[in-house]
């Protein structure tokens, strides 16, 4: 059998497993059994019912499709920049866009107003899409991975602090909740959540896909892409436009989610041992949910009934690969 078709059932089995294992445990733990009668009988009537389909069910799911969605746009940046260690979250993205959100959160908050879910998205996309522009910006400026590294984390940290400096002015009974999102979490999401964010990672991830011909070309260098055909300015702007939407519907929804991006698609090529972009996309967003699923459990009950951000498992369980793949370069490295 393909090798690849085996670790893509593998990854696919241990996703699974993972969604199991967070629908079955939290403060009301219950059996496979009673969870498999649950979900087959759509039981929403009994408490335990309730608790499956109105809490821990959509926050699977929006777990494994924005763990996804987010190893794609790590993707995207590795590819763009060519090189393994970029990702939204290290080069300041993801805080770019939680500052637009949280910006527009208070204001309508502060105004009365209801925000549906997709002007958060549009407000997130804004906010990648600026701060990925200053970045890129940023890239022509200097030559060395490492110094653009630096320049992505103080970006982060100059959105993380002026987001603080928003949400301070937020009404009280608003502050809990954006700083629990503002510091990512998967525990507000809702099946209208599950039903705003579904099409964007699904559009974005068919889109992602569609460039994989032009990335493999790309990967070669500028002058082979432009040899076979590829427009460097079109597919450049693709791969932003590409990857922002992607972290920005996860941070529209969850907030931001650290070092998966950057984590997943290198787990993906170790695994795969291959550079393929069809199937490293494939791999990584399948390693992202599994990497989602699995810090969300983990911040359910690690410390139960306190529950951690997922960003600070995504950070323990991430921050060493990222450090890894640091101590091991030697020069530029193609993804």
């Amino acid at each position: 059998m393909n090798r690849t078709l085996v670790l893509s059932a593998i990854l696919t089995a241990i996703v699974v497993a993972l969604a199991l294992a967070n629908l079955v445990s939290g403060s009301a733990r219950l059996t496979l059994a009673e969870t498999a009668r649950i979900l087959t009988t759509h039981d929403v009537s009994s408490v335990e019912g309730a608790i499956i389909w109105k809490i821990r069910v959509p926050r699977m799911i929006a777990a494994a499709l924005l763990g996804g969605a987010l190893a794609l746009s790590g993707y995207l940046l590795q590819a763009f920049f060519r090189n393994p260690i970029a990702g939204p979250y290290v080069l300041g993205i993801s805080s770019g866009s939680k500052l637009v959100v949280a910006a527009l959160l208070v204001a309508a908050s502060r105004y009365g107003i209801t925000l549906h879910s997709s002007t958060l998205a549009g407000a997130a996309f804004l906010g990648a899409a600026a701060t990925t522009l200053f970045v890129i910006l940023a890239a022509r400026k200097v030559r060395s991975m490492s110094i653009l590294i630096v320049c992505g984390v103080m970006i982060g940290y100059i959105c993380s602090a002026a987001t603080e400096l928003v949400v301070s002015f937020a009404d009280d009974y608003n502050i809990v909740n954006l700083h629990n999102w503002s510091t990512g979490s998967f525990s507000s999401i809702s099946w209208n959540d599950v039903g705003s964010l579904t099409p964007l990672v699904a559009a974005g991830s068919v889109f992602v896909f569609f460039l994989s011909k032009g990335i493999r070309a790309y990967l070669y260098g500028e002058d082979y892409a432009f040899s076979v055909g590829v427009n460097l300015k079109v597919f450049r702007v693709l791969l932003v436009v590409g990857s922002s939407l992607l972290s920005a519907t996860v941070t529209a929804f969850a907030g931001p989610i650290s070092f998966v991006g950057v984590a997943a698609p290198h787990i993906t090529r170790s695994v795969y041992k291959s550079s393929e972009p069809r199937t490293v996309m494939a791999g990584s967003f399948l390693v992202g949910a599994a990497f989602c699923l699995l810090s969300d459990w983990l911040a359910r009950r690690l410390f139960a009934p306190r529950e951690l951000s997922v960003s600070t498992i995504t950070a323990i369980l991430g921050a060493p690969i990222v450090v890894s793949m640091l101590l091991r370069r030697k020069g530029g490295s193609r993804v």
